[in-house]
């Protein structure tokens, strides 16, 4: 990379015997190509050279494709994903967690660790992914829907804003904005803003956030805490002052060598040139006993029961759910988590929750995107599939001449769906979203 390293950083990182020269050599090299696939979605045919030892689904790519050109992604069979961050996968199957746990996921954009969580949930809990930046809100639900999980709440809100839910989750992440160190390999612009002013700015920020979700957790409830960066101050640091300050409990996890134990034995390391990533901190804390606070759930009024669910062609499997109609729109969520879900609204700016099946118009229900790309609601049966052109032609916007009869078709590449259309006979009208479409030519 033509941009050298902040000389203090280097000096920082010569001076940490955890750290050394090894590390600096590793950032000036290539980084990997790394995804985690859909448990439930079809594999692509990307060339894979490695699994990754923490992920059960992550693995290494021998080289980085055109991820846009490929019908697959747009399905949500994968997520390209920096394998370090993927540990979280072996640390929530290590939790002692309830069943159908409260999950939050804090700083969620745009989406990669989310995605995890929800596979790992499998439908059951729920999962409430924040992201307090509202554009980047909107790429969080767009990859929220695309993984296609009814248990899914998406959040615009400010960390203090969870206090309006004391004692509700019983597992908080929280990937907080730090100073990027482990993005020097491949962004020069984060070598060019890295400084210790930055790094000490960070730190404030990270213990505000930490202490402005703190009364969201149960007593007994875990919080994960994550960065990007390799400096004590935003990592084993803020862990102690969790200790000293919030009364958490630090919880010693196991992951597969060469993760790295942290300084003190607190939290772990993927350090590139030891691991094949670009750089993680991740450590478990745990919230002490504390007397339990009687929840009373609220929600609002706006949402009212779709009756007339015998009205909905055959769209979708709803024996687990429970459909609300939403300004016309038709929401299938979790019955076991219905009055939860509905308490989150309350309380906060939705982006997106469950699964919006349609949408109800004058002349009858139009099938939403959302419920095409659920594999465990989705059980319509008129489908069409495309080559893989002729699927990137959809993804684009694009119409063409395409035999068929009458009526809203699912849309699909080797048999994984990509959304809908509504077939005229010899031609369609193309119902995927606007804003989700490919840009580039294909």
């Amino acid at each position: 990379m033509s941009i050298p390293f902040p000389s203090a950083f280097e000096e920082r990182v010569k001076k940490d015997l955890f750290l050394g020269q090894d590390l600096l050599t590793a950032l000036d090299a290539q980084a990997p190509v790394s995804l985690r696939f859909h448990p439930l979605k079809k594999r692509s045919d990307l060339e894979v050279i490695a699994e990754i030892p923490w992920c059960e689904n992550g693995v290494y790519l021998k080289e980085r494709p055109s991820f846009t050109l490929d019908p697959l992604f747009h399905a949500g069979a994968y997520y390209p994903q920096e394998a370090g961050s993927m540990v979280l996968d072996s640390l929530l199957k290590q939790l002692d967690l309830p069943a159908s746990p409260k999950v939050l996921d804090l700083c969620a954009a745009p989406g990669g660790k989310s995605t995890l969580i929800a596979s790992f949930l499998g439908g059951d809990g729920l999962l409430v992914s924040n992201e307090v930046i509202q554009a980047r809100s909107r790429i969080l639900k767009e990859n929220m829907s695309k993984w296609g999980y009814a248990n899914s709440v998406v959040t615009n809100n400010d960390p203090k804003d969870f206090q309006r839910l004391p004692q509700f989750f019983d597992l908080i992440v929280v990937d907080a904005p730090c100073s990027g160190e482990g993005m020097f390999r491949k962004d020069e612009k984060a070598r060019e803003e890295w400084s210790e002013d930055n790094v000490h700015l960070c730190c404030g920020r990270q213990k505000r956030i930490l202490a402005d979700v703190w009364d969201a957790l149960i007593p007994g409830g875990f919080l994960i805490y994550s960065t990007c960066t390799f400096n004590t101050n935003e990592n084993e640091e803020n862990v102690e002052w969790m200790v000293e300050e919030l009364g958490a409990e630090v919880i010693q996890m196991e992951l597969p060598s060469p993760v790295a134990k942290g300084r003190n034995g607190i939290g772990h390391y993927c350090l590139p040139g030891r691991t094949e990533t670009e750089g993680f901190f991740v450590a478990v804390v745990q919230k002490g006993d504390e007397k339990l606070q009687r929840q009373r759930f609220t929600r609002k009024a706006e949402f009212r029961m779709q009756k007339d669910l015998l009205d909905i062609p055959v769209y979708a499997d709803l024996s687990e759910t429970i459909v609300l109609n939403w300004n016309d729109k038709l929401l299938a969520l979790p019955k076991s988590m219905e009055e939860h879900m509905l308490h989150v609204q309350a309380q906060m700016r939705l982006q997106k929750m469950g699964t919006t099946i349609g949408e109800v118009s004058r002349k009858g229900i139009i099938p939403n995107e959302e419920l095409a790309l659920n594999p465990q609601l989705c059980s319509y049966p008129e489908r069409i599939d495309l080559d893989r052109q002729q699927a990137l032609n959809y993804l684009h916007g694009d119409t063409f001449p395409l035999a068929g009869t009458q009526g809203y078709r699912l849309v699909t590449f080797d048999q994984e769906p990509l959304g809908w259309m509504k077939h005229l006979g010899n031609r369609f009208n193309n119902l995927y979203p606007k804003e989700w479409r490919i840009r580039m030519n294909v």
